[in-house]
């Protein structure tokens, strides 16, 4: 036998709800991150304005707790001895009715309320661990970003840096230290003026190149995917680094530069010829992004119906571009079509680069997916262990 004595001194017993909370948080967070998946997909959220609340089911759990027989019965936990393994004791809220389909059920459902989280919350989850592989410093071109920061105060400066609080604390000094505790007769003794360093912040130059194929050939599921791709991809981008250009190619047989509100809306229609957007992109590149002082990395989804005779072209321009950036990424949409390989996927794989990363995708759920293959963590250890294997 024990007893317990419990203190005015005993602070655990004050923060009890503060933790649960805590813990409550936490587990909503998790529940979230596993259902990232279904979350980045939603149509509602790629066609708003980035500013809207995100409402997501959190199945509830109830606290722990005795439940007692209402009647106090004697129970026993017995059978009669016929029951076998896998036997249906009981089918609940079924059956059939005549010339009717199931019947209603009448057992209670699974409690669920809705979390509610901002755009920008959701982003700092999805976007918790991703980064741009393979980024490296380019000398010749650093793009310098300054924030004043005040550092010091000194008797002397210009009267638009006058630090007031502590000129007027001075003057209560001097004049205290004459028995006269108040603020008046400012000297230029009494004056205290901020001053202020430079902090200079140097981030190497990054271009995306976007390249989208709007052809005939690509369904409404195709278009959506992609978009939805490019919309997260942006939000990172624009989220994580401060200084990265993008740049926009919409392509069918012709590739054209779009802008960013076109590229997510434009419709377009005819036949494909992937190695357009290629040749633009390098083009751009000649004209713009020299790699000796950009990081580029270009990144093309389609749904693979290229027209035949322009898939070693593309292969060929395929080339030329890993020569020139970071990493390069093409996503493959086939909707159901898992087993079926496209010819331009099936000439990619003559691309013997680490720098080349390829994603299928077949359901919206694999948008996520497709984001971490390309910026995951993964990404830049998987190509520094390939080109180490090749050295």
């Amino acid at each position: 036998m024990f007893t317990v004595t419990l203190t005015q001194n005993d602070w655990s017993l004050h923060r009890k709800g503060a933790i649960d909370q805590a813990r409550h948080k936490q587990k909503v967070k998790e529940a979230i991150r596993q259902n990232l998946a279904d979350i980045v997909s939603e149509q509602s959220i790629i066609t708003s304005d980035g500013k809207k609340i995100v409402r997501v089911p959190i199945r509830t759990l109830e606290e722990y707790k005795f439940r007692f027989d209402p009647n106090d019965q004697q129970q026993v936990g017995e059978g009669d001895g016929n029951s076998q393994v896998g036997d249906v004791l009981e089918r609940i809220g079924q059956g059939q009715g005549p010339g009717r389909g199931p019947k209603a059920g009448d057992q209670p459902g699974i409690d669920y309320y809705e979390a509610e989280l901002t755009m920008d919350e959701l982003a700092d989850m999805v976007f918790e661990d991703l980064f741009l592989p393979n980024l490296e410093e380019k000398r010749l071109q650093e793009l310098e970003s300054e924030v004043v920061r005040f550092t010091d105060i000194r008797k002397s400066g210009p009267y638009a840096n006058l630090d007031k609080k502590r000129t007027i604390r001075e003057n209560i000094k001097r004049n205290a230290k004459r028995g006269d505790p108040r603020f008046g007769g400012l000297k230029n003794d009494d004056l205290r003026f901020k001053t202020w360093e430079r902090d200079i912040r140097r981030e190497s130059n990054a271009v995306v190149i976007a390249m989208m194929d709007v052809s005939g050939s690509m369904g409404t599921f195709e278009k959506y995917i992609s978009r939805a791709f490019y919309y997260w991809m942006v939000r990172f981008l624009r989220t994580k680094y401060d200084q990265v250009a993008i740049v926009f190619i919409a392509h069918h047989t012709e590739a054209k530069e779009v802008t960013e509100e076109e590229f997510f809306t434009r419709g377009e229609s005819g036949g494909t010829k992937a190695s357009s957007a290629y040749q633009l992109a390098l083009d751009l590149i000649a004209q713009r992004f020299n790699p000796a002082n950009w990081n580029i990395y270009p990144f093309h989804f389609s749904d693979g119906d290229n027209w035949p005779s322009d898939n070693e072209l593309c292969r060929q321009l395929a080339d030329q571009l890993l020569e020139q950036c970071n990493l390069f990424g093409y996503g493959e949409i086939r909707q159901g079509r898992y087993s079926y390989q496209s010819t331009l996927m099936h000439t990619f794989q003559q691309l013997d680069s680490p720098k080349f990363v390829t994603v299928t995708i077949g359901d919206k759920s694999e948008v996520y997916p497709a984001l971490r293959r390309f910026f995951g963590p993964e990404v830049g250890a998987g190509t520094a262990r390939r080109a180490a294997k090749e050295v």
